[in-house]
């Protein structure tokens, strides 16, 4: 790799502060060709699952680049600091689970490297931000050419950390699925797709029972909101690829009070 012309950031810093200002004064600072693209820093404070969710359903339509994440609620501890090197992208990030989706969505880990290497992170390391001094001056350092390898030592991918799956149990007609992101629109992705929907033998157009928490109520499967009326919620997939339910002219999640972790149940009805 002769360097990158792009760093992509994803964080769950807000816009509220500084923070993210400060990680692209060290961009600009040590690789002032560099282009940033921000992905998001909008991801739930310190929710590992929901960073890594947007970065694989992100990434794979980004340019090749440095791919800098942070949602690190680990910062400072004994947790690694790691660079996977993937297709022809670097991640950069927490080994906390965050980056292996991403990095399995651009084609796998092909190796991966520990961020140890001083030369190649400010020489005054913040205890409590990791991103500013240790994970954008290594993606500005490989961005101008440095090579991954140089970051540290190498790292047996066996040994990265994985999050628990997602519950996602077929049994027959039903399934019991988890929640696993809510977006701007209110908009319910779970953790199913078509291959779910096939064992399941559900039909667009027909209808199941949701039921969630504190509530049940029937939906239909649709290709898009406009398949229902205002104010009705359709199950769709997504344009990640994702079994989620959605409300017309509406939030699904207010509607039915859903979040990140919650676990429903899709039942095909009888009449169906």
């Amino acid at each position: 790799m002769a360097g990158f012309g792009w760093i992509s950031l994803c964080t769950d810093y807000g816009c509220a502060d500084g923070f993210v200002a400060a990680c692209h004064g060290v961009i600009a600072r040590i690789a002032s060709h560099a282009r940033v693209l921000d992905v998001t820093h909008a991801i739930t404070p310190g929710d590992v699952r929901h960073g890594s969710v947007v970065l694989a359903d992100t990434l794979p339509w980004l340019p090749p680049a440095v791919h800098v994440a942070v949602v690190d609620p680990g910062v400072g501890t004994a947790r690694r600091g790691v660079a996977l090197v993937s297709g022809d992208t670097v991640l950069i990030g927490p080994d906390n689970g965050l980056l292996l989706p991403a990095a399995r969505a651009l084609g796998g880990v092909r190796a991966a490297y520990e961020l140890v290497e001083p030369a190649y992170r400010l020489p005054a390391v913040s205890a409590t931000f990791h991103g500013r001094d240790v994970f954008v001056p290594a993606a500005a350092h490989l961005a101008v050419g440095v090579p991954p390898d140089a970051l540290g030592p190498m790292v047996d991918p066996a040994t990265l950390i994985a999050l628990p799956a997602p519950v996602c149990d077929v049994n027959g007609t039903q399934i019991r699925v988890e929640v696993l992101t809510v977006d701007h629109f209110g908009n319910v992705a779970l953790a199913a797709g078509v291959a779910e929907l096939a064992v399941m033998g559900l039909q667009t157009g027909e209808s199941v029972t949701l039921r969630w928490p504190t509530g049940a109520q029937s939906v239909r499967l649709g290709r898009t909101f406009g398949d229902v009326a205002e104010g009705d919620l359709i199950l769709l997939i997504d344009s990640a690829g994702h079994l989620a339910v959605a409300r017309r002219a509406g939030s699904a999640a207010r509607h039915t009070g859903l979040k990140p972790g919650a676990v429903v149940e899709l039942t095909i009805t009888p009449d169906t």
